[in-house]
């Protein structure tokens, strides 16, 4: 007999739908199979030939985490661009790097984590570097290209499988694992949700992440927008990922449940279908998820439809089908466009006719990062680096260029006499050094085989950096930053400041009559013991007095060399692991006291000064003395060559603002403020003068706009005008549609963008610029009548360069729905459904789902219903209320309080609510004022006849 091959299992069947196949495999796994399936590395089933998996791999410019990949702009810069099919293109490339890589190392997920699309409303916000824009509109579309080309052009199989980060309403590192975002239901809808939204139907997404952050008191990680909303855009399985440790967050840091069996349950059943908790242990999790299935708050259809969403993810990437896209790595390709997107990034925001350089010009580089190429906290590693010294080098010829990195020159020295000396270290291990001999920081960094400093009769002169905010880095002549190991040794062992917690910051602290120096790592002071310097804790050993002994000012260094040029560029801005990154806000937009000390010495010496910064976020810097600021991202790998290429005017710089820099500190909303409406936030509603305008950036040519057409129909605005290059240099021009309601019955945007286009014109060419604007992109959320409402009236459209720089603009009359009062007798109030507030924040009426509101800290606040209709007349009103205590003020039009609605004794807890009322009689329409006083939690107000 010969031996007969066994059926193929329906699961391995390309010619089946998916769903069917995942029908067939979950039948045949067990339940304690499925359930490891849910922690994020699931482990291989051997019996039914599947793999192990993994969700998860940054992918947010390029390759992370994973050793040398092509590193492309920031996604601030990328957002800079405004240019979506440039955007899509690397993710396309992004996305065949990972499949490259994975075919060499299968550590590297197919799951990518990206794009982000939390919008940049506050630019003090730590992570500023990682969204793409403050505008919904535009952040959808790059992120909806960039998941595009992350996905692939294959019609069945996806080359990665990208997942959203980071859902909702996530701004602040400030407390960010236990701070709420008071987000009112026209905020949410018409701002955080509509990044995601627009994304998502565009058919490209695997899935989300959430945020660490409660929104309106409840987690993200147990929130029903991810039912009410993210599952309702569209049919596909979409995959939600917790963030890392959020799961455990639920109980150990928001205290929101009292076991991690309820926690991880409520995570589950509100849409989490990944947990990425205590690294690559999936046991803790699958013991709170069998805990949680033993007492009851779990079935085994709940962990079947997590299951399902993962099993469709991984059947869309080719898994089961042993699909296989080689993907191609560095590529001359993916190099030309690493230059490309870094010179598209680069936005010009000032020139009295300094730029482009003059070809023969004499150019001085000075500042902290005309020699680096920083990376941030999601790059990979460089395996090509232009820092902007080496792009003007390359570019105008080394004999024309001088550099001054305007450094402090500095020597430690001690009580005893003695300095702070660095040994002579020879670096023969090749380990340490990646592509091209560059030092790999993430092999270097805390070594513990290097000698740690000594003290001798001389000592090393070390470049000491201030980076602002009292954080201080030191550098050996070798180019290695002083850091501190494990064992608690200082050495000189690290390419770049860098890691989780950053091991190569240090501060000065004045002291008799020197300085005690603290390492901001371990928080403790460094000493000189026999064996080296190092750092411990008092009751260890005495803290080291230094005196510090300067060699150079950074200034003078910097006035020697521009005074010798015929124009200076200073290159000022952060370093994207120090003053302001992930698990750090910024406290200011202020550039710091170091580098603006070195422009004035630069302008002072030389008024040719041009201040290009390089930075994950916008500063607020004075232009009156300023003939040319440039302002790019931190922009990967070919950021010098890119750079160099603007200044000389190979290239005319073209990149627009992403959102708005603001003229002072002054100017901001609280960083926890998430109420753009109400607080003004944002181009959309900002009502001072912005330092520079969302949107805006200059060229090397001029261009003017004209034959501005508009026809309505039922369903969409076509506009169109034309755009001229009446310069002398072909360049791109960024045209930009925008729109504001003339005469809203509500507060509208003062300027809202409707589409934009990047387009190339030579000298003298004019094209055509057309947009088709569905009319839903007119309407705003309606809180009295809970929907999307386009109002009638007049709409005026505004077409030009940038949200403030209007070229041609028309209104339009647009037919939708009038402005009706709210019908408050027919379903009362829900008071999240306010106009207007102040004082108060919004909270969870329940863990599983709704609003309350709150007053805050203060104990005091009011809610305003504009436009209430009581028609005939009511007789009582009446509010649910829970909490210890407290009075509802209940009047109309501002006048005097008709009616106080006291909470009679506390509820028994938070979500207990208790209904009280009082007679009133009031006719027709009104502005309902309520005034909170007291720890209570107002749900819901009504009225009856």
């Amino acid at each position: 007999m010969t031996a007969q091959t066994p059926p193929t299992p329906p699961f391995r069947d390309p010619r089946l739908p998916f769903a069917k196949r995942i029908d067939d495999l979950l039948a045949r796994l067990t339940l304690d199979e499925k359930v490891s399936f849910l922690h994020q590395f699931a482990p291989a089933v051997e019996r039914l030939g599947i793999a192990a998996f993994r969700t998860g791999q940054e992918a947010l410019h390029g390759v992370a985490w994973m050793g040398p990949a092509t590193v492309f702009p920031q996604a601030v810069g990328l957002g800079a661009t405004w240019n979506p099919e440039l955007v899509r293109r690397v993710g396309d490339a992004v996305s065949k790097e990972v499949r490259a890589m994975r075919a060499r190392d299968e550590r590297v997920g197919l799951n990518v984590w990206a794009p982000t699309v939390n919008l940049l409303r506050h630019p003090l916000w730590g992570r500023n570097e990682e969204g793409y824009s403050e505008d919904p509109r535009l952040t959808s579309a790059i992120a909806t290209a960039y998941t595009h080309g992350l996905r692939g052009d294959h019609p069945v199989y996806w080359r990665t499988a990208p997942v959203l980060k980071h859902w909702l309403a996530h701004n602040n590192e400030t407390d960010r694992d236990t701070s709420s975002s008071s987000v009112r239901p026209r905020v949410l809808h018409e701002y955080d949700l509509r990044a995601f939204r627009d994304t998502v139907e565009a058919g490209a997404v695997a899935g989300v992440m959430p945020a660490y952050n409660l929104v309106n008191g409840r987690p993200n990680h147990v929130s029903p927008y991810l039912r009410e909303h993210l599952r309702a855009w569209t049919d596909q399985d979409l995959l939600v990922c917790s963030d890392a440790g959020a799961p455990s967050n639920l109980v150990d840091s928001e205290h929101y449940f009292d076991t991690h069996e309820e926690a991880t349950a409520a995570a589950l059943l509100a849409g989490v279908d990944s947990f990425t908790d205590h690294g690559t242990d999936g046991s803790k999790i699958t013991a709170r998820v069998r805990g949680a299935l033993e007492r009851g708050l779990l079935t085994e259809a709940d962990v079947d439809t997590a299951v399902r969403r993962q099993l469709s993810v991984r059947f869309r990437l080719g898994e089961f089908d042993g699909y296989e896209d080689a993907g191609a790595f560095d590529t001359p390709e993916h190099r030309d466009l690493a230059r490309e997107t870094a010179e598209q990034a680069i936005v010009l925001l000032k020139n009295d006719g300094l730029l482009p350089l003059a070809p023969g010009a004499r150019i001085a580089v000075v500042g902290l990062l005309a020699d680096e190429c920083k990376l941030d906290w999601y790059s990979g590693t460089l395996i090509h680096r232009s820092t902007p010294l080496e792009g003007l080098y390359e570019r105008f010829g080394a004999e024309r260029v001088t550099f001054a990195e305007g450094v402090d020159r500095v020597r430690l020295r001690t009580a005893d006499g003695s300095y702070v000396c660095v040994p002579q270290a020879e670096d023969a291990d090749e380990r340490v050094r990646g592509a091209e001999g560059a030092l790999d920081p993430a092999l270097l960094a805390g070594r513990t085989d290097l000698p740690p400093l000594t003290t001798d009769g001389t000592g090393t002169e070390l470049a000491l950096i201030d980076w602002g905010e009292d954080v201080l880095t030191f550098r050996a002549p070798d180019g290695r930053y002083l850091s501190v190991a494990e064992d608690g040794r200082v050495r000189a062992s690290a390419d770049q400041p860098g890691g989780w917690v950053v091991q190569e910051t240090f501060r000065l602290e004045p002291h008799e009559n020197g300085h005690l120096l603290r390492h901001l790592g371990t928080g403790h002071h460094v000493c000189v013991a026999a064996d080296g310097l190092k750092v411990a804790a008092p009751e260890e050993s005495e803290p080291t007095v230094f005196e510090l002994v300067v060699a150079e000012r950074g200034e003078d260094a910097v006035t020697r060399v521009a005074a010798e040029a015929d124009a200076v560029v200073v290159v000022a801005g952060n370093d994207p692991h120090l003053n302001g990154r992930e698990t750090e806000d910024r406290t200011t937009l202020r550039l710091p006291e170091h580098q603006r000390r070195l422009l004035r010495a630069a302008r002072a010496a030389n008024p040719n000064t041009a201040l290009v910064l390089v930075s994950a976020y916008p500063y607020a810097v004075d232009t009156a003395r300023l003939p040319a600021l440039l302002w790019t991202a931190h922009g990967g790998q070919a950021a010098g060559t890119a750079l160099a290429r603007v200044l000389a005017g190979d290239v005319s710089p073209a990149g627009r603002l992403p959102q708005t820099w603001y003229a002072d500190d002054a100017d901001l909303p609280g960083l926890l403020d998430y109420d753009v409406v109400g607080s003004r936030q944002t181009y959309l509603y900002f009502e001072g003068t912005p330092l520079f305008p969302f949107g805006h950036g200059l060229s090397y040519a001029e261009f003017s706009y004209g034959g501005l057409a508009v026809r309505v129909d039922d369903a969409a605005v076509e506009v169109s005008f034309t755009v001229t290059n009446t310069g002398a240099v072909a360049a791109d021009e960024v045209a930009q549609l925008y729109t504001r309601a003339a005469d809203p019955s509500v507060i509208r945007p003062r300027r809202e963008l409707l589409d934009h286009a990047r387009i190339t014109l030579a000298p003298g060419e004019t094209k055509e610029v057309s947009f088709e604007v569905p009319l839903s992109a007119f309407a705003f959320r309606d809180v009295a009548q809970g929907r999307w409402r386009l109002e009638s009236g007049p709409y005026e459209l505004l077409a030009g360069a940038s949200s403030e720089d209007v070229r041609l603009r028309t209104t339009v009359t647009l037919e939708g729905e009038p402005a009706m009062p709210r019908p408050v007798t027919e379903r009362g109030l829900d008071a999240a459904d306010f106009d207007e507030q102040s004082g108060t924040e919004i909270v969870d009426r329940a863990k599983t789902a709704g609003d309350a509101v709150t007053p805050t800290a203060a104990g005091t606040g009011e809610l305003i219903y504009r436009n209430c209709d009581f028609g005939t007349g009511v007789t009582e009103v009446s509010v649910e209320v829970a909490g210890a205590g407290g009075v509802v003020e209940l009047s109309l039009d501002g006048g005097p309080v008709l009616a106080a609605l006291t909470l009679p004794a506390p509820t028994s807890g938070p979500y207990d609510y208790t209904r009280v009322a009082a007679g009133i009689d009031p006719r027709g329409v009104h502005d309902v004022h309520l005034r909170l006083r007291g720890p209570l939690r107002l749900a819901h107000v009504g009225f009856s006849g």
